[in-house]
């Protein structure tokens, strides 16, 4: 019993000192961290540690207004040590009155206490018995004592087995506090070692670029004085033209405007300079829905006068730009009597209007508009959910929900399945087909747009090879004329015989000027 009293003693003792003063709490004040000190320890710590932290886990704690007074107080703490300094004052009082008394009766002072009435459970005297336990059964005192002992020995059992499981659950805790502390220290300097290493590394990266443009726009100039220099060295013959050239007009040579383009290959984010590989290339066009911004590009055609007509599907309309890839207009798919139409392609009549394929949610149409965007006329179509594309037979008149024309009259038709074209007579005769699924010279993937130049020569989108092929009227492979693209999707000449593709991922429109 004196073991367990004293170990357990000391346990609470333990939590009770401030571990500044090593005496019990006087004010205990906690701090945000949960660790407890007197009011004068913390007050004199802070006086002399800026900025303030815990004595225990060195924490920065911001202290209020009031200063270390203006903390919490600790008031479980703060009960527990008056409840020890009052078992204490009980005890020592009790220890004094027993040293003076000896084992003496609390109802005669007199009397010595020799027996133990079992019916009331007390110790007595001989007074007592006569008085009050008269007709109680007593033993003696050493008797009692040797009754009592198992329970008692059986409460000192249970206590211990509870102080051991609460000191457990104490140096868990502790350790868990530990562990948190060091995990958070182990974050904190794997955020900053990260954060250092994305700084090197970006700063690398841009003195690199900017050497790179440097050395680039020195060997431009360079080439642009040495350009120059040779006019000058020209000037003399001007004399010579002016003076021998008759009533011919002077011509004055102007060179295109330099155009910067996005390359083919996917860049990474923090990019190196780099060439791109089709000079004779105009790209235009992001993601979005301002004018000029796409959200899937799909069909396209041109007209004879350099317009280029670009359905622009998720934001349903029809977007026009010049063959210099200057935004012109845009105007909305409106359907009469429905809602928006997904434009899915778009063509040319004879008479310069517009026909576009699309659809709503429940129906498909084939719509003629103005170039300004004014509705002419609308079909039904049967309904199939499926992408559409749409050609004018200007020889007949004749609109075909197809693919392409050759100029002698045969259709052109790309399936995604079979990863073929397929060739007809325009009575819909069969002909022949070519392609089939790979990635060599003549094989296509999911082959979408396509359209037939001057010559008669058949380009196809290429979309699963990210490439845009050439064929004769016959089928027979010519050459790849863009690589690297991402996934094109629609095709269309324009009158000086320009290529323009339309990719559907990167919402881009390129113009190959010659190829």
């Amino acid at each position: 019993m004196a073991d367990l009293a004293s170990s357990l003693g000391e346990q609470i003792r333990e939590e009770l000192t401030c571990s500044i003063c090593m005496e019990l709490f006087t004010r205990p004040k906690v701090l945000p961290c949960q660790h407890t000190f007197c009011q004068d320890c913390l007050r004199d710590h802070a006086e002399v540690r800026a900025p303030f932290q815990c004595p225990n886990c060195r924490q920065e704690v911001k202290l209020p207004p009031q200063g270390v007074a203006g903390l919490p107080d600790n008031k479980m703490a703060a009960n527990m040590c008056e409840l020890r300094l009052q078992n204490q004052a009980i005890l020592s009082r009790e220890t004094r009155e027993q040293s003076q008394f000896g084992n003496r009766c609390g109802f005669h002072p007199s009397e010595e206490v020799r027996l133990y009435c079992k019916q009331c459970n007390i110790p007595v005297c001989n007074e007592c018995l006569d008085e009050v336990h008269s007709d109680h059964r007593t033993i003696s005192l050493k008797k009692a004592s040797q009754e009592r002992k198992a329970p008692v020995q059986a409460l000192i059992a249970e206590g211990r087995n509870i102080l051991e499981v609460y000191s457990g659950f104490l140096k868990c805790l502790r350790e868990k506090e530990t562990s948190l502390d060091e995990q958070k220290q182990e974050t904190d300097n794997s955020i900053i070692q990260a954060y250092d290493q994305e700084v090197q590394k970006v700063t690398e990266n841009k003195d690199h670029l900017l050497f790179q443009v440097e050395e680039t726009y020195k060997e431009n100039k360079e080439a642009v004085q040495e350009k120059g220099t040779e006019c000058w060295r020209m000037k003399p013959f001007d004399r010579v033209v002016g003076r021998f050239g008759g009533k011919a007009p002077l011509i004055i040579v102007q060179t295109e405007p330099a155009v910067f383009l996005p390359i083919d290959t996917p860049v990474p984010v923090l990019g190196h300079v780099m060439l791109p590989s089709l000079p004779n290339t105009i790209s235009f066009g992001e993601g979005g829905s301002r004018n000029g911004q796409f959200d899937k590009p799909s069909g396209v055609a041109v007209s004879d006068e350099g317009e280029i007509f670009v359905t622009d599907l998720r934001n349903h309309r029809i977007q026009v730009f010049t063959l210099q890839g200057t935004f012109v207009r845009q105007f909305p798919t409106v359907v009469p009597s429905e809602e928006k139409m997904i434009p899915q392609d778009v063509a040319m009549d004879g008479e310069g209007n517009l026909w576009v394929v699309g659809r709503s949610r429940s129906a498909e149409f084939a719509v003629q508009y103005t170039k300004q965007g004014k509705v002419l006329r609308k079909f039904d179509l049967q309904y199939t959910g499926c992408e559409r594309g749409v050609v004018v037979d200007t020889r007949r008149d004749h609109v075909l929900i197809t693919q392409t024309l050759l100029e002698e009259g045969n259709v052109l038709v790309s399936d995604c399945e079979s990863h073929r074209i397929y060739v007809y007579k325009e009575d819909g005769q069969f002909l022949f087909e070519f392609g089939g699924e790979g990635s060599g010279e003549g094989q296509l993937k999911f082959p979408y747009g396509i359209c037939a130049d001057r010559a008669g020569n058949i380009i196809v989108a290429d979309w699963g090879n990210w490439r845009v092929g050439m064929f004769d009227k016959t089928g027979k492979f010519i050459k790849h004329i863009a690589t690297g693209m991402v996934k094109p999707v629609g095709v269309a000449i324009g009158p000086q015989g320009q290529l323009v593709v339309t990719d559907w991922p990167t919402n881009a429109v390129h113009i190959i000027m010659s190829y």
